[in-house]
């Protein structure tokens, strides 16, 4: 399945992009990975990306959480993209859903700010965004959208990246993320 870009946004020479396909094919600088706590690889597009990268990267995770413990919800850190076109995957932890009471919002807005803050940290030009939190993690799409479209365009227009986006897997999900970025964007 190939990425199919859909929309895009110009923020002074910066871009945003709304696309639908497979986040593994992306040949930018580098991916954002959905991950979880111990980096451990999974369902969705976690185990996607881990597939995708090839044998080295467990050994890469296993690394940073021997060091850190576990990455918390809201975090984020980089590892080589080893087998994928991208350079770098940049692993982050969203929220679990419990009705928005467990400071969510909060974390799904770092999770997205620490991602571009790790781009920028690593002089990533290029990055692709999944739907952090949207699938197992059971946040509602309609507001993830909303956070995730204002935390790129922050970062784009804070110049931290030149283009930035999201890739959506579901392409019955797109107009969700249409309408989010009439509203935000």
């Amino acid at each position: 399945m190939s990425i199919t870009t859909h929309k895009t946004w110009d923020f002074d020479g910066s871009t945003l992009f709304l696309a639908t396909g497979d986040i593994t094919g992306f040949t930018g600088d580098a991916v954002v990975n959905a991950a979880n706590l111990a980096l451990a690889g999974g369902g969705g597009v976690d185990g996607a990306i881990h597939r995708a990268a090839g044998p080295q990267l467990p050994g890469a995770c296993r690394e940073i959480i021997d060091r850190i413990g576990r990455l918390p919800a809201g975090q984020a850190v980089i590892t080589p993209g080893f087998n994928m076109p991208a350079k770098y995957i940049i692993h982050t932890v969203g929220p679990v859903w419990h009705g928005g009471n467990q400071s969510e919002p909060e974390k799904l807005t770092s999770a997205y700010r620490e991602s571009l803050l790790r781009a920028q940290e690593n002089a990533v030009q290029s990055v692709a965004f999944p739907a952090v939190s949207c699938g197992v993690y059971g946040y509602p799409l309609d507001q993830a959208a909303r956070i995730a479209l204002t935390e790129l365009k922050k970062g784009l227009q804070a110049g931290m990246v030149k283009q930035a986006g999201m890739v959506i897997f579901s392409p019955s999900s797109l107009n969700v993320w249409l309408d989010a970025a009439e509203q935000v964007l």
